[in-house]
């Protein structure tokens, strides 16, 4: 009997291994965050978007440091400044509390706020309800601000207790009834401690003699080249920040860093609570860092990093590498070099792949092999070459069931994407599809398929493409549902 259970184990073992390998990719963390626009909050999200082992689903907004309108505001300009239009955010219209409107909070630039329209955004309850009713992995609740959201949620939606594994609430502690998160719904507060769905209170971190962001971390973030330490970065660095010493200490963010490292924090627990005290500090500012680099998880299977060294790759495209890099980030790079090497030759419309696919996971703020595509550019070349640039980028290959090429309709450099139930298309714009149509064509037409020559001209058109097209610029994008 006992070697049958220990059998039983082994198998079981082995089958979460499995579980594990087959979805390399697969982040540690899904989460829908609630949100009053603190200027703390535009810290912690972004922390959360810069990090690949945290897949944001949604953002709720709630009044607390502003009204719930003016932080949809601000939540959805942030979102479309990193060009993450595809994460949806709703409203808490049901929170009764009337805030005195902060004006640091409101006068901080989070992204352009021109065109965005709170009356449009959705109920916020309806937007988690549906989240919730298609992710089938339970997800961290994270509230930024008050308890009102995940307290009415909790009551109002039956999917809220089935998929939701805890609750991480930034608050001055499970004991602390004087905090102002805890105070600007006093009800929810002391209804969301009494429940049963784990809560995680995380509080700031408190240091007597220095801020959290001390020169040397300001100077940190300002290095890294990536959208979100550039947001962080301009915003230390604002006179806005720097004359209001709230801006500099370690709160909501704290968030961030817990999720990822709870090691470094105190932790306490008393039945379902746990308080949860920032304790190492280097470890929580190398931390920070670590979130902002993108480096929370390994990007690749069987090498550690594709080189960014000029001197690494081919005469031709030495010249090109820095700036291809620092315009278009290390993620699109990557895919290109693998998408060549796949193709074996470097050509105009497996570039475009690549940029379409990086983009389409921008917009949804996704992963590789979260989404599926279905591709009108059909199986024959030059067209055609672009579904190779598609699958390396997002992961969506025949293999794993992910990818459809269309033969039976108009063939176009045009791609599908779905995700959570929402569908988009990416289509390459139409002057830029005909002049390079038109230049690959003119060249085959003087030099043929099987010339050498033929061959260089289109390599040498690719490396120009490649780094001359913006993948923000070259596509038109609809929204289907």
């Amino acid at each position: 009997m006992i070697k049958m259970k220990k059998i039983l184990f082994i198998c079981i073992a082995l089958l979460i291994n499995l579980s594990l390998y087959s979805h390399p990719w697969k982040p540690s963390h899904y989460v829908i965050i609630d949100t009053d626009g603190g200027i703390d909050d535009i810290k912690a999200i972004s922390m959360l978007l810069a990090s690949h082992d945290v897949r944001v689903l949604a953002i709720t907004v709630s009044p607390g440091v502003l009204t719930a309108d003016n932080a949809f505001i601000k939540v959805r300009s942030l979102l479309n400044s990193y060009w993450h239009e595809g994460i949806p955010v709703g409203i808490n219209r049901s929170s009764t509390y009337k805030p005195k409107e902060f004006p640091v909070p409101l006068q901080t630039i989070w992204g352009n706020e021109n065109g965005i329209n709170a009356n449009l955004a959705p109920d916020c309850f309806n937007l988690i309800n549906d989240i919730l009713s298609v992710e089938k992995t339970r997800i961290s609740f994270i509230s930024l601000g008050s308890a009102s959201t995940v307290h009415l949620a909790l009551k109002n939606l039956p999917v809220f207790r089935q998929q939701v594994k805890d609750i991480i609430w930034s608050a001055d502690g499970a004991s602390e009834t004087e905090g102002f998160n805890y105070n600007i719904d006093k009800e929810a507060s002391v209804r969301l401690l009494r429940q049963e769905i784990p809560v995680k209170v995380v509080r700031k971190f408190s240091l007597s003699n220095n801020d959290f962001y001390n020169e040397e971390l300001i100077r940190d973030i300002g290095a890294i080249n990536t959208i979100y330490a550039r947001k962080i970065s301009k915003f230390l660095n604002s006179e806005l920040a720097k004359n209001h010493m709230f801006a500099f200490t370690g709160t909501d963010e704290m968030v961030a860093v817990f999720l990822h490292y709870p090691e470094l924090f105190i932790n306490k627990t008393a039945g379902y609570i746990t308080d949860s005290y920032p304790s190492d500090l280097p470890g929580l500012r190398e931390s920070t860092i670590r979130i902002l680099k993108g480096e929370t998880v390994e990007e690749n299977q069987v090498i550690r990093e594709i080189p960014s060294d000029p001197s690494f790759y081919f005469e031709d495209i030495q010249p090109f590498v820095t700036e291809i890099i620092e315009k278009y980030g290390h993620d699109e790079w990557n895919s290109g070099v693998i998408t060549n090497e796949l193709h074996r030759h470097l050509g105009v419309f497996s570039i475009i792949g690549v940029k379409m696919g990086i983009r389409a996971r921008e917009y949804f703020n996704t992963g590789v092999d979260e989404f599926t595509a279905t591709s009108y550019a059909g199986s024959t070349p030059p067209l055609s070459c672009m579904n190779d640039g598609i699958q390396v980028s997002t992961g969506a290959t025949p293999g794993h069931g992910l990818l459809t090429v269309r033969n039976d309709t108009v063939l176009r450099p045009a791609v599908d994407f779905t995700y959570l139930n929402r569908k988009i298309r990416l289509t390459l714009k139409s002057g830029l599809t005909e002049k390079i149509s038109s230049e690959l064509k003119e060249i085959n037409f003087i030099y043929g398929l099987d010339s050498n020559i033929y061959w260089e001209l289109v390599r040498k058109n690719s490396i120009k493409y490649w780094n001359s097209l913006d993948r923000h610029d070259i596509f038109d994008i609809e929204v289907i549902r």
